[in-house]
């Protein structure tokens, strides 16, 4: 077997690359996991999960993420803060070049995750920070007091939204149909919550102020109806986009750009598997996503094992 850096190389540092990276560590790999920023992906700006087994009470995004690195550490995981350029899978032995140099393995982990979509409407760009926002953990105390807008109907928006109430005088919550998709639990509690005001059937087209948000349009997808809502900010949940833009033309992607995988994780190119939100899966929650490493460092583990045969 040609002489690598790595016997494994995991990109992405999230409840997926972490996972990845228990289970190949604690089996004897020679790996190396790669985070751009600092592990935990979307799940640090998460302020509470109510649903991953084991923790009764729910537990913060953030403590998760804690108490997976602390795990993953007791095994010796190599994890470098680097960010991945470009990767060239056209031979069996991998290259995968960072901002500072390359590094070459026989398998790869792909656990990118995905990023928060954007709306692309006029005034998004340009208020983003500045009253635009897709974290309430983040910036949910700087509008205390205030009226603010969310959009979104799914799991994320509702629940962040009933996060936000802890600080906000009132909450716009703007979906386009007329009944949410987040579990009917936290719907239950968004119906509950008297701060919480459903604007439904319509969608946000443009948003406006001077240096800050001041206002957004909102227009109502039966009737095109538009009015203007005073706002001092607005939280967008709308999906999310698979992190795949360093791939290229590596690997086989869907229509979405999320990677295809098979029942082992692994893509079109042999030694190269993904996990987590960054695959075309039907459900991208932590439990998934932990599930889904879990067979990619197995069938890493076993792809290695072949070639050294």
């Amino acid at each position: 077997m040609k002489s690598v850096d790595y016997e494994l190389v995991i990109i992405g540092g999230g409840p997926a690359g972490l996972t990845a990276g228990l289970y190949a560590a604690r089996g004897g790999l020679n790996v190396i996991l790669i985070e751009k920023i600092v592990p935990g992906g979307q799940v640090m700006i998460s302020d509470w999960i109510e649903n991953y087994p084991g923790f009764p009470e729910g537990i913060s995004g953030p403590d998760l993420v804690q108490k997976m690195t602390e795990q993953v550490k007791r095994f010796d995981l190599n994890i470098e803060n680097n960010e991945v350029l470009s990767v060239d899978f056209s031979e069996p032995v991998k290259k995968i070049t960072l901002n500072d140099k390359t590094i070459t393995s026989h398998t790869i982990i792909i656990a990118t995750g995905a990023s928060p979509k954007k709306l692309g409407v006029p005034g998004e760009d340009i208020f983003y920070g500045k009253g635009i926002s897709s974290c309430a953990t983040c910036d949910g105390p700087f509008f205390k007091d205030r009226v603010v807008a969310a959009v979104g109907g799914g799991d994320t928006a509702v629940q962040e939204s009933l996060f936000l109430t802890k600080f906000v005088k009132k909450l716009y919550l703007i979906h386009r149909r007329d009944k949410l998709r987040a579990a009917a639990i936290l719907q239950k509690r968004a119906f509950a919550n008297e701060k919480i005001e459903m604007i439904w059937d319509s969608v946000l087209t443009d948003i406006g102020g001077l240096t800050n948000v001041e206002n957004i349009t909102v227009q109502n997808v039966k009737t095109d109806d538009k009015k203007k809502l005073s706002v001092d900010g607005c939280f967008i949940w709308v999906g999310t986009i698979p992190n795949t833009q360093f791939l290229a033309d590596s690997v086989k992607l869907d229509e979405y750009g999320f990677i295809i995988a098979d029942l082992n994780m692994e893509t079109s190119v042999p030694g190269v598997f993904a996990a987590g939100d960054v695959r075309n899966t039907p459900l991208r929650q932590v439990v998934t996503a932990v599930g889904d490493s879990a067979i990619a460092a197995i069938s890493a583990e076993n792809y290695v094992e072949n070639l050294k045969k």
